[in-house]
């Protein structure tokens, strides 16, 4: 009589295979993306059954779409693809253990509390006049594939030249703002905007492009909307809406703020 044997190694494949899939899931729910899965899974299960009930000509026919499946998903999906990548390469975890930053001497770009309470401060001022605003906060990728899209600045940062370039009235108004360090590095650039289709139909191309940018990177997003006067973030294509002061204040704490970084202090 046989008795079927698990191993350790056959318990740790199902748990990655499970791991794998989940993460692969919440890249692509709510998005275009996840209904293309659903439809490509449609059309695998009906080339089972076709098989299955020898109908040898339209198996054939579809066996020459599944033969080329892998190309046709790497195309079909590489947005989800790169973010899941982005997820392994920017994961804390995955950094210590693979030690990643210490064999390629990347390092985060990190803010000083005086830079933070710059941040805070213009938001809540440019939030209290109705005035929009897109602030995107470097950290690891340096966004300069962004940056290009915009003006450059390359001026140290303060709440006052931020509200000056958000003022509905200035050609730079229109776009986001990048952030690094203590530098504004440019204005007026241009972000991705996500396809996500579940989101709340209030929100407008600022924050769709805030989730954008920190999908397609490991930046956080500040928006301020110029309809309701309210501040949100973003973080890994999440976002929350109407925060206060003090939740800004500990979200950029939380992300972006260093002690060791007071190097960068002007």
């Amino acid at each position: 009589m046989l008795f079927i044997t698990i191993r350790f190694l056959d318990i740790l494949d199902i748990l990655m295979v499970a791991f794998i899939l989940y993460q692969l899931y919440s890249l692509i729910k709510g998005t275009v993306a996840f209904n293309i899965f659903i439809g490509i899974f449609i059309v695998y299960l009906f080339w089972l059954l076709v098989k299955a009930l020898n109908m040898e000509l339209i198996a054939s026919l579809m066996g020459q779409f599944i033969g080329v499946g892998v190309l046709a998903l790497i195309i079909v999906f590489q947005q989800e693809i790169r973010r899941f990548l982005l997820f392994l390469g920017s994961n804390n975890q995955v950094n210590k253990l693979l030690s990643t930053k210490n064999l390629f001497a990347s390092h985060n770009i990190l803010y000083t509390d005086r830079q933070l309470k710059i941040l805070v401060n213009a938001c809540k001022n440019m939030a209290s006049n109705y005035t929009g605003a897109l602030i995107v906060c470097a950290r690891e990728a340096k966004l300069k594939e962004y940056s290009r899209t915009g003006e450059k600045i390359d001026a140290i940062i303060s709440d006052a030249l931020l509200g000056t370039i958000f003022f509905k009235n200035t050609p730079l108004h229109d776009g986001a703002v990048i952030i690094a360090g203590n530098k504004i590095v440019a204005a007026r650039c241009i972000l991705p905007i996500t396809d996500k289709q579940n989101l709340n139909p209030l929100l407008g191309l600022r924050h769709r492009a805030a989730i954008g940018i920190t999908e397609a990177t490991d930046a956080v997003a500040i928006v301020v909307s110029e309809e309701r006067g309210e501040i949100s973030f973003a973080k890994a294509g999440n976002i929350r809406m109407n925060v206060s002061e003090t939740e800004l204040t500990d979200f950029l704490r939380s992300e972006i703020y260093s002690l060791d970084n007071f190097k960068n202090e002007n």
